[in-house]
């Protein structure tokens, strides 16, 4: 077979793994180690940015340190829609409704472009307002509204890939996702430099460069997805006539994904307190955060993985009527996650300097980096069974446990020892609140789960909302 033939069997094929039947370990993998590789991607866009502005000035390297909770606060609507959308879909694609996960998709798409467009205006005038409440200087402040206003005027292109990530996801489709995502992050890279330092007509746009580099690289491949999409040939489908915004199939994705957008923010919101506690201190321990949080972010990508895997089977297995395999496959990955991470925040702990002077020279900066490192690198395996475990209740239709956990780990365990520990410590109280986040996560994450008030998570009986009333109009047709 031809390579070209390869690439058109890749694009065309429908040979989901089954997730609902056989052994766990084989769909896991097939589930995760694309999501694996998609994340690496998606950090390829942070990891880049860094990189460059990292060698282009230490203002703009704190200001993507502030720029980013705010990003993260400005998706947050996102990661709800996009979570209760791949949720609908493994649950339907599991009880084999196919009909009904394709309308949720679309439903899903039409929905977080109009939340997108809305919040990308509204950010793009509060976002200095913002920033400036984390009590940086006036110069970092300005090179972060730069790059946060651009971004909020491409919100609609990071939205829109999410949502197209996390819709094949529900679908059991991983591969497409992570074709997609490599064509993006080359198109990033490429402009990266050329469009922060300017290259012959090209002129240097420092910061701003950085974020018309990732608007454009989105937009590009998020045409390519939509397109896959509406034509069929992988994963879910999404057809115009169910595009109509359905205001009860709305209501039903805002029900299920509030408690995940509430997460993100809440996320965003912990993120944001740390850095106005890190702000007390030098901006070279604000690099030092953004570089050891960049570096958190790569080392922990098997756990996101897994547990996006992992959502997606306890979806497909609880609309299968079968939360026994769902159970098995939570338990082999927390166990597996954890021992695998824990090596692996043990290498990162005893390379710790090495790794922060990828990303800068200065030796203050390399040297608060390193003290991060050892402080959160040991508790990387804790990190990645409470994520296990949380993706599991969002399989299961349970985002209201799983918002619950991130509350508690990053907002009323780590927020406060961070506050204590630093005045007490100096910045390493900062670094050590991660790792106590991270041990209690991780426990109250396991006891709740094994509870089993989840295994009652099936939302395919769920009579509310459009799944099961579509708008007239809608191409809709019966239960497959």
């Amino acid at each position: 077979m031809t390579l070209r033939e390869q690439l058109i069997e890749i694009f065309t094929a429908r040979k989901e793994v089954d997730l609902t039947s056989g052994g766990i370990v084989r769909p896991l993998l097939y589930l995760s180690i694309p999501l694996i590789i998609t994340n690496v991607l998606q950090t390829a866009y942070n990891i880049a940015d860094t990189f460059w502005l990292g060698h282009y000035g230490t203002t703009e390297l704190a200001a993507i340190s502030f720029a980013f909770p705010i990003i993260f606060l400005l998706i947050s609507v996102a990661l709800g829609f996009s979570v209760a959308g791949s949720i609908l879909v493994a649950q339907y694609t599991g009880a084999g409704r196919e009909s009904k996960a394709e309308y949720a998709a679309s439903q899903t798409v039409s929905f977080s472009i109009i939340a997108s467009l809305l919040l990308g205006f509204l950010g793009y005038f509060i976002v200095e307002d913002l920033l400036a409440l984390f009590g940086a200087g006036a110069d970092v402040i300005d090179a972060a509204t730069t790059y946060m206003q651009i971004y909020s005027v491409g919100l609609v292109f990071v939205f829109g890939f999410l949502m197209f990530i996390a819709l094949m996801r529900g679908y059991g489709d991983t591969v497409t996702p992570m074709l997609i995502m490599f064509v993006s992050v080359v198109i990033n890279i490429v402009l990266d430099p050329l469009l922060i330092f300017g290259v012959g007509p090209i002129p240097e746009l420092g910061i701003a460069g950085a974020a018309y580099a990732t608007i454009i690289a989105r937009g590009v491949t998020l045409v390519i997805g939509l397109w896959l999409m509406f034509r069929g040939y992988r994963g879910v489908r999404i057809r115009l006539s169910q595009m109509v915004p359905d205001l009860s199939y709305g209501l039903k994705l805002v029900r299920i994904g509030l408690p995940a957008s509430f997460e993100g923010a809440s996320r965003a919101l912990s993120i944001a307190l740390l850095l106005f506690i890190v702000s007390l201190f030098a901006d070279t321990v604000i690099a030092a955060y953004g570089v050891g949080t960049r570096l958190l972010s790569v080392i922990v990508l098997p756990a996101i993985a897994l547990s996006q895997g992992v959502e997606t089977m306890t979806g497909q297995n609880i609309g299968d009527g079968n939360p026994d395999r769902a159970a098995a496959a939570n338990r082999f990955a927390a166990i597996a996650l954890f021992v695998f991470l824990t090596a692996a925040g043990l290498l990162s702990a005893i390379i710790a300097e090495p790794l922060v002077s990828i990303f800068t020279n200065d030796p203050a900066v390399i040297d608060h980096g390193a003290t991060f490192m050892h402080f959160v690198a040991p508790t990387f395996g804790l990190f990645g069974a409470m994520y296990v475990y949380i993706g599991g209740f969002r399989g299961a239709g349970m985002t209201l446990t799983a918002a619950g956990l991130v509350i508690l780990a990053f907002g009323v365990v780590q927020i406060p020892v961070a506050w204590v520990a630093a005045d007490a410590f100096g910045p390493p109280g900062i670094w050590l609140s991660f790792a106590v986040s991270h041990l209690v996560g991780a426990l109250a994450a396991l006891f709740w789960f094994n509870r089993g008030t989840w295994r009652s998570g099936d939302l395919t009986r769920d009579s509310g909302g459009g799944g099961e009333s579509p708008s007239p109009g809608a191409d809709v047709p019966g239960d497959d």
